[in-house]
């Protein structure tokens, strides 16, 4: 089949597959939580257990499902500014070209279900992919870069991801930080 729009649903089925497999690796973690500290037994009450773990499976594929999807937005702006900025194509071809790309992440996706036990080997997969995807990107659109517009257009994109994930890391630290010194000890 040669559609165009034959790959178009993989980026929604690549987030849900990796929310899915973060989910339930959580929802694990959460349930021997909850039954830990005597929380579960009181919120049998209210639910059967069935109830609980379908509960929670949604409430946190929907939570996963938001950190996916925000970041594809992220991901899609920062790969055109970068073409805007470097690329002499003025008419889309190269997001043409890319579509296809959607596939690298739909594979890891799929694969990441096998590793569903493992924070590791989910990040392991997720950070691969990314980084096939990032090398098919700059593949594809090689042909319209010079040599300094593939420079960077690479720099480009390793300074706002690297920025980016070092600003959220910095944010994690610091309300971790200021959680911990106001608990009384």
């Amino acid at each position: 089949m040669k559609n165009t729009y034959f790959t178009s649903y993989f980026p929604l089925l690549s987030i849900i597959l990796f929310s899915l497999s973060l989910s339930i690796k959580v929802e694990k973690i959460l349930l021997d939580f909850l039954k830990e500290n005597g929380i579960y037994v009181g919120m049998l009450e209210f639910f059967s257990e069935g109830g609980i773990k379908l509960s929670l499976l949604v409430l946190l594929l929907l939570i996963f499902f938001m950190v996916f999807a925000a970041l594809k937005l992220i991901a899609n702006t920062i790969n055109e500014l970068s073409l805007l900025f470097f690329s002499k194509d003025a008419e889309g071809e190269n997001l043409k070209q890319i579509r296809s790309g959607a596939a690298i992440y739909f594979i890891g996706s799929a694969l990441s279900l096998i590793s569903m036990n493992s924070f590791i080997g989910i990040g392991i997969i997720f950070v691969a992919t990314t980084v096939v995807y990032f090398m098919y990107f700059v593949y594809k659109v090689s042909n319209s870069l010079s040599v300094m517009g593939l420079i960077g257009i690479i720099f480009f994109q390793v300074l706002i991801w690297s920025t980016l994930i070092t600003g959220v890391i910095y944010l994690v630290i610091k309300v971790y930080n200021s959680i911990m010194a106001s608990l009384p000890i």
